[in-house]
Formats: structure tokens, sequence, C-alpha cells
């Protein structure tokens, strides 16, 4: 039961890093980015692609997938989000756009391997693959009886660190600050003197970067990495973990993102293997049902 319970630490810290992203553009700009999933799995393709296919180092791998995934955000912003904000479009406009990007980046994806400009890429269609052995050391420790893998080691510590950084820049920095007032209020902040559509940007190119990392994070773990990845494995589990610890609040994403992984464990050692893809949808909906803010969200009156 310990490896079990280890097991959903490591998977649910990867969970954790993709919500928070999620939860962070919701929480600023009121509306869900569903490129997010199309982002993570874009920063899995190009940190393979730099290290499987040309044998540069992991290093090098993960920096490229983290600025691809940065810029990636920019693109969200510039291309679909803020001229729709500028139109007076409905966030179901914007949800629109992100749908359609998701799609495009995927299908760009997928097709790559015909060869083209993006033939560097990715080389295998649709199909799985992984990092080569012995990208990165991998120790494996033996503690009272469980196996942990230094890579599951590294993996925690990144997502409790960045966590606290990110937590710590919510709270006590300007930027955090302001993101805080714009979040409340758009039309009060920019009166306030703050540049509405500068923090916009800054927080799609950081949750992109969030999405980016989690998804190397995900191949180095799960040696799993395709086109889908970022629809079939974390798109559906992300939007369960940010009900689940309430729209907007960094901390219950991460709560949610612990909780979720530690319930499909659960299911696992059940024997419920085949349960497991539903298990996100369930919470989703008895969140909804049960308490709708989430764990640490606020209930919110609708003005009439």
């Amino acid at each position: 039961m310990g490896q079990q319970l280890l097991n959903a630490i490591f998977l649910g810290s990867i969970y954790a890093l993709f919500a928070v992203g999620y939860t962070l553009v919701f929480g600023v700009l009121d509306v869900l980015n569903l490129a997010h999933s199309a982002v993570f799995m874009l920063g899995a393709v190009v940190a393979y692609s730099i290290v499987g296919l040309h044998g540069g180092p992991f290093w090098l791998g993960m920096l490229a997938a983290l600025t691809v995934s940065a810029g990636m955000g920019l693109v969200i912003e510039f291309v679909a989000l803020r001229p729709l904000r500028r139109r007076g479009a409905p966030p179901l406009s914007a949800l629109i756009a992100t749908i359609g990007l998701a799609l495009i980046i995927v299908a760009l994806i997928e097709q790559s391997h015909a060869g083209g400009w993006l033939g560097w890429l990715w080389q295998d269609g649709a199909n799985p693959v992984r990092f080569p052995p012995g990208s990165v050391p991998n120790p494996i420790l033996h503690v009272a009886g469980l196996i942990i893998p230094g890579d599951d080691i590294a993996i925690g510590i990144v997502t409790v660190a960045l966590m606290l950084i990110l937590g710590w820049i919510v709270r006590a920095t300007s930027v955090g600050r302001a993101l805080r007032a714009v979040a409340e209020n758009q039309r009060a902040s920019r009166l306030m003197g703050i540049d509405v559509d500068r923090l916009f940007a800054l927080t799609l190119v950081g949750s992109s970067a969030l999405a980016g990392l989690a998804g190397v994070l995900f191949g180095l773990a799960l040696s799993d990495i395709d086109p889908y990845i970022g629809r079939d494995q974390v798109e559906l589990r992300g939007l369960a973990i940010i009900v689940l610890g309430g729209m907007g609040s960094v901390t219950g994403a991460v709560v949610g993102g612990y909780l979720l992984a530690i319930i499909e464990v659960a299911v696992i050692v059940a024997g419920y293997t085949n349960l497991r893809a539903g298990v996100a949808f369930a919470a989703l909906f008895l969140m909804l049902v049960l308490r709708p803010q989430g764990l640490f969200g606020s209930r919110v009156q609708e003005r009439l």
C-alpha cells in the first residue's frame, strides 16, 4: 500500500503542475484555455525530439520545451484571446477558439512525420515513443521496502518547489497583487494604471510553461509520448482537478491534483483498472452536485 501511495504522490505532482496552469488562466482571464492540453503535449514532443531524435542532452530538451511552450502561450493570447477580448466577445467564443487551436497543434504534430518544416520534431506518426534509456540518471532507492525511482523524487521536488515559488509570487509580489486585482475587477485595475493586457500575456506565458514542463515530466515518468497525451491523459483530469479544488484557486489545484491521483490509484488497487478513465468525470460530477465552489473556492452570489 505504501508503494501505491508513493505512485499516487508522483502522479499527483504532474496533475498539479498541469492544473495550476488551467486555474491561473481561469482565475485571471475568466476563461478556460482548452489549448492547455495541446501545450502539455507539445512540451513533451519538443523535449523528445531534441533528446530522442537528435541526440541532445536532456537539459537542452527541457529548455527547448519550456521556451516553445511559453511561446505558444503568447500565440494563444495574441491569436485567439486578445482579439476576441477587444471585440467584447463572450467567454464561450474564447473557449471555442482555444479548442480550435488545440486541434490545429495536435494535427500539425501528428502529420509532421511526413517531413517538411516540422519533420525534425516528430517522425513516428501517432505511435507512442519514450525517451532513450539513460537520458536522465535514474538511481533506484530502496527505503523501508519501498522502491523509489530517482526521477520520481526529482518530479516531486520540482513540483513542490514550483508551487511554493508560485504561491509566493501570487501572495507577496507586486505582480501577484496586480494579478489578484485584475482577477477581481479588470476595469478598476485599468483605472489604477495596471497594464491588464501585459498581465494577460504574462499569465499565458507562465501557465503554458508549466504545461510544457508537466508534459516533459509525464513523458519521463510514464514513458508514453504521442500527439494525444494531452487530450487522452490530462485534459479531463485537469478540469476535474480545478473543479475539485475550486475554480481559480492555486492551492485548490495542487490539492485537487494529489487527491485525484490518490483516488485513481485506489481504484486500480481495488482491481477496477478499467474504471480509472471514468474517475475524473465521476469526481467532477459529484463535486458539481455536492459543492459547486470546490474545496477551496468561495460561493459566489449571482447579481440580479
